[in-house]
C-alpha cells in the first residue's frame, strides 16, 4: 500500500522523529509533551500509512525496522526545512536571540571558540553559547536530536552523513618558558630535545607517549616524558613553574605570556580542524551566519 500524503501531518512526522531518537514511547511522549496513549496512537497511524511496523519491541526499548531506518534521514531533513521555513527569512545578528550548543575539545575551546567569541559578542550580543566536551559515542545522536548544533572535530573523527567544513591545518611547536636555560639559543638540537624532560597531553592523562613519540620512533629515537596531563589548558602553568618543555599545537602557544616557541628538531605530523553540523541546520540562516563568522575568526589567526 502506498502512503497517503493526506494522512501524514507534521505532528506524525515529529512523533516518528522522537520515537527514532528515544526508542521508547514513554520517552518520546515526554519529549513531545504528550501522553503515552497519544504517542501510541500516532505510532499506529504511522504504521498504517507506511504499511510497516516501523518499530519492534526488543530487550532494551524499541528497535527501528529497515523501513524506519530508510525514512530517518529524509524525515529529519524535512523537519529541519520546515523549521527554517517558519523562521523569519532575514537574519539580523544584532537583534537575534538564540542559544548555540557546541561540542569541543579543550584544544578547540582555546584555539577556535575563544577568538570566535570576541567577534560574536560584538556582532550578536544576544546569542548565548554553551560549550560541552565532545563525546564521540553520543555526538551523532546529539546532532540528530538538536542537542548539539555544531562540533569541532578532525576529518578522521567526523562520522559519515554529517556536513563538514575545514577550518585550518595545525602544526606542532616546542614551548618552554622564556627564561628556560635552552630558550636563548633559539633552537633545539635533536639530542638536546630528547634529553630534556617533557610534559605530554593525553586524553586520559595517563599515557606517556603521543604523536611526537611516534615520530621519534620512526627515526630510532625517544624522549623523556615525565608528566602526563589530560588538558592542554594547564600546560602553560606547568612550563612556567619548571624546566619542562612541551610539544603543543601552535595555536595554543600564541600570545602566552612568559613562554617562547621553538621549531621541533624533527618532522611531527599536524592535523586539520573541522567544523561539523547536521543536515537539519544546514539551511538555517542563523546557523549559516554563525558558521561563517566562526570560519572567518579562525582564518584571521596568524
Amino acid at each position: 500500500m502506498n502512503p497517503d500524503i493526506r494522512n501524514l501531518d507534521l505532528n506524525l512526522l515529529k512523533a516518528f522523529d522522537a520515537l527514532l531518537d528515544e526508542r521508547s514511547v514513554t520517552r518520546a511522549a515526554q519529549r513531545l509533551a504528550l501522553t503515552q496513549p497519544a504517542v501510541s496512537g500516532m505510532l499506529m497511524r504511522l504504521r498504517d500509512s507506511f504499511d510497516d511496523p516501523l518499530f519492534v519491541r526488543a530487550q532494551r526499548g524499541m528497535v527501528p525496522t529497515a523501513r524506519a531506518e530508510q525514512l530517518a534521514e529524509p524525515v529529519k531533513r524535512l523537519l529541519g526545512e520546515i523549521e527554517t521555513m517558519l523562521r523569519p527569512a532575514a537574519f539580523d545578528p544584532a537583534t537575534a536571540s538564540m542559544t548555540l550548543v557546541i561540542a569541543s575539545t579543550d584544544y578547540a575551546l582555546r584555539a577556535v571558540v575563544v577568538p570566535w567569541l570576541g567577534s560574536l559578542r560584538l556582532r550578536a550580543p544576544n546569542i548565548r553559547v554553551a560549550v560541552q566536551p565532545v563525546d564521540h559515542r553520543e555526538l551523532h545522536g546529539q546532532l540528530d536530536r538538536g542537542d548539539v548544533d555544531m562540533a569541532l572535530l578532525t576529518p578522521e573523527t567526523t562520522a559519515p552523513g554529517l556536513r563538514a567544513s575545514d577550518l585550518f591545518d595545525e602544526r606542532y611547536v616546542c614551548v618552554l618558558r622564556a627564561d628556560h636555560p635552552d630558550a636563548a639559543a633559539g633552537s633545539l638540537s635533536l639530542d638536546r630535545f630528547c634529553a630534556l624532560d617533557h610534559v605530554l597531553v593525553s586524553s586520559s592523562g595517563a599515557a606517556f607517549k603521543g604523536v611526537t613519540d611516534a615520530a621519534l620512533a620512526r627515526i630510532g629515537r625517544s624522549r623523556r616524558v615525565v608528566t602526563s596531563v589530560s588538558s592542554f589548558l594547564v600546560v602553560p602553568e606547568i612550563l612556567l613553574a619548571s624546566d619542562l618543555i612541551a610539544v603543543v599545537p601552535r595555536r595554543l602557544a600564541l600570545r602566552q605570556p612568559g613562554l617562547v616557541m621553538l621549531e621541533p628538531p624533527l618532522e611531527i605530523p599536524g592535523f586539520r580542524k573541522t567544523l561539523v553540523w547536521h543536515e537539519r541546520t544546514h539551511r538555517d540562516p542563523g546557523q549559516q551566519w554563525v558558521r561563517a563568522l566562526l570560519t572567518q575568526a579562525c582564518r584571521a589567526v596568524r
